[in-house]
């Protein structure tokens, strides 16, 4: 294991090598540095290259400006080719010895652990060396399933864990990147490129296609394919796609059953099901289920997926017809979950409101619509919301340059402000 300790110190800070950082995303490092000092496990977990890597890397750097030794912090990465043969809880234990053994850390030992789900039994490691008073050690891990935290790992740690979704660029980390004022016009260029954090390294649209489209056939094959044993993998991809053309639209998987017969392929309910549940747990998509308004209770039957990041519709499958109005609700839509709400569609008599963003004992109704200016728009979009008689604060927001007066209590926000408006909650 030694050997193994000298093929990673170049991921390491050890020897003040120089470790790549990337774009810092203040937003996440800011927020879970809130948590550090403690024995709570921070764990971020997210689709594939969403940047938790990054994320991990800049927090420890973070660590290390604040006065920790560079030998007290370990940063793993299992998808590393030098740590192929690391496959198990008991291997992991010998590593983490090891680097005592050779580094000999003197206090508290930072451990972070990049794609944890790829090592078996790595629970049995967290809970261990999370509780460990003689050897004290903190630890930050990473995974791209939902799942990551079902099971045992939630049983053993019980409570003793915060989790962070990491989602990729928001719209002001993306005018940060590319150094683009806030505004109509880079709003517009944000719904219609992407925001995983790799394409703006990458010059032109072909190979920001190619790079997207690596990302989804690896999400696909390695975090469902392979995890899922997946048979029928072409249903699987004709799915995701009928997903993407269908974002911000209500849905059903009867829907889907009956759209999938009229092009001559047979399927059936819990097929379909499962493969969703796969592309929601890698992250890839997400559910938005109805929200009874009134009776403050979820509704079964019908709902609305979301896409995880745009790129998906915008360099793979932009021929569908997939208008900037629904790019619109899936960034809202997206800005509202990096903030840490639950994100619901709301009814409330025979209307809908777009968004219910519930976060603790704390709740917005938001309606997305692409412009205000036809006096039928603006009684349509804001009609809903003035039936809504709690205290909630309640917007609308569209893509005018102009903010329209308060109406009833409802505020009314140019896309590109929300982020800053969320802020304050």
């Amino acid at each position: 294991m030694i050997e193994t300790i000298d093929s990673i110190r170049k991921y390491n800070f050890w020897d003040s090598n120089p470790i790549d950082l990337g774009f810092t995303r203040f937003y996440y490092t800011n927020k879970i540095s809130q948590y550090v000092g403690n024995k709570l496990v921070k764990v971020l977990v997210g689709q594939r290259r969403a940047g938790k890597s990054y994320i991990l890397r800049q927090i420890a750097a973070k660590l290390i400006s604040e006065g920790v030794n560079m030998e007290n912090i370990l940063y793993i990465n299992k998808e590393y080719m030098e740590l192929t043969t690391l496959r198990s809880a008991v291997e992991l234990e010998k590593l983490h010895k090891a680097y005592r053994q050779e580094l000999k850390p003197s206090g508290k030992v930072y451990i972070f652990i990049d794609e944890i789900q790829y090592i078996e039994e790595w629970e049995k490691f967290v809970n261990s060396h999370s509780q460990d008073f003689a050897e004290p050690c903190e630890l930050f891990i990473s995974g791209s399933n939902s799942n990551l935290l079902s099971g045992e790992l939630a049983t053993l740690l019980s409570g003793r864990y915060v989790e962070f979704e990491v989602l990729p660029f928001s719209y002001n980390e993306y005018c940060g990147i590319t150094q683009q004022e806030v505004g109509n016009k880079s709003y517009k260029k944000y719904l219609e490129s992407g925001a995983l954090p790799e394409l703006f390294s990458l010059p032109t649209d072909e190979m920001k296609q190619n790079y997207v489209s690596s990302i989804k056939d690896t999400v696909m094959l390695r975090d469902i394919v392979a995890r899922y044993k997946v048979k029928d993998i072409k249903l699987l991809d004709d799915l995701f796609v009928y997903l993407v053309n269908s974002a911000a639209n209500f849905m059903s998987i009867t829907n889907i059953i009956n759209y999938f017969a009229s092009k001559k392929r047979k399927t059936n309910y819990e097929t379909l099901s499962s493969y969703i549940s796969y592309l929601e747990n890698s992250f890839l998509i997400h559910r938005a289920e109805r929200y009874n308004i009134k009776g403050r209770e979820t509704i079964s039957g019908n709902s609305k997926y979301y896409l995880n990041d745009l790129s998906y519709r915008n360099y793979l499958y932009s021929g569908f017809g997939y208008g900037i109005g629904y790019l619109l609700e899936n960034a809202v839509y997206l800005s509202l979950r990096r903030a840490g709400y639950q994100v619901y569609v709301g009814t409330i008599k025979d209307t809908e409101v777009d968004f219910v963003a519930i976060k603790g004992s704390q709740r917005l109704y938001i309606q997305v619509t692409l412009q205000l200016i036809e006096e039928q728009t603006l009684e349509r979009e804001y009609r809903s919301l003035k039936l809504i008689d709690d205290n909630f604060d309640k917007y609308v927001v569209s893509m005018d340059d102009y903010k329209i007066p308060t109406n009833e209590g409802i505020e009314h926000i140019s896309a590109w402000n929300l982020d800053e408006v969320l802020l304050k909650y």
